[in-house]
């Protein structure tokens, strides 16, 4: 059929004027492969939706779970470093309960397993990120150092850090705490 004859066909059954035309073997099994390719069209995209669907169901279910276990390996890493601090803890119990004559050597081996267990602890949280602010002789920056206080100091230029009072820390690039500082300002005496 052509377009003039389909804009006939359509201008009469708009008119009420309904002509049935009879198909040709042609157009028949032209029409049966459309159906056919309809229908696999349709079962393609039922299953496209329901591989989507699927999909949308495991992404929430594994970000769900990723930020249930996100600190899964941190605390793998710091579980022995909690284990040497039960140890240590049991050993200076049972060193209390003993007599005092090498209390010395007692308190010494003691101290040296507490050095180990804290440079295991800053070990583990190294290899995760953390970082330490080193804040001691350098110009106060208000991004990584919290301002406690300010003393005035001959030796120590106006505007740097006197004194670092408590750690700061990042983790990669992001600030988890400020470090807490002593910012030096002139004498007064040196102002007047």
């Amino acid at each position: 059929m052509s377009n003039t004859e389909n804009e006939a066909q359509a201008a009469a059954a708009a008119a009420g004027q309904v002509e049935t035309v009879p198909l040709t073997g042609e157009q028949i099994e032209d029409l049966k492969n459309r159906a056919a390719k309809a229908d696999e069209n349709w079962d393609r995209l039922l299953r496209t939706t329901a591989d989507f669907d699927n999909f949308k169901k495991r992404a929430a279910r594994e970000k769900t779970e990723s930020v249930q276990y996100a600190n899964f390996s941190l605390l793998q890493k710091l579980l022995p470093v909690l284990d040497n601090f039960e140890m240590a803890l049991a050993a200076a119990q049972t060193a209390a309960s003993t007599p005092q004559s090498n209390a010395g050597d007692k308190l010494a081996s003691f101290q040296s397993g507490i050095v180990m267990i804290q440079q295991q602890l800053k070990n583990a949280l190294a290899e995760t990120g953390l970082e330490e602010i080193d804040a001691s002789g350098k110009p106060f920056d208000p991004n990584i150092h919290e301002a406690i206080s300010q003393m005035e100091s001959a030796d120590v230029p106006e505007g740097n850090v006197l004194q670092q009072v408590r750690k700061g820390y990042k983790l990669k690039e992001r600030l988890l705490r400020p470090a807490g500082v002593v910012v030096a300002k002139e004498p007064a005496d040196k102002a007047a």
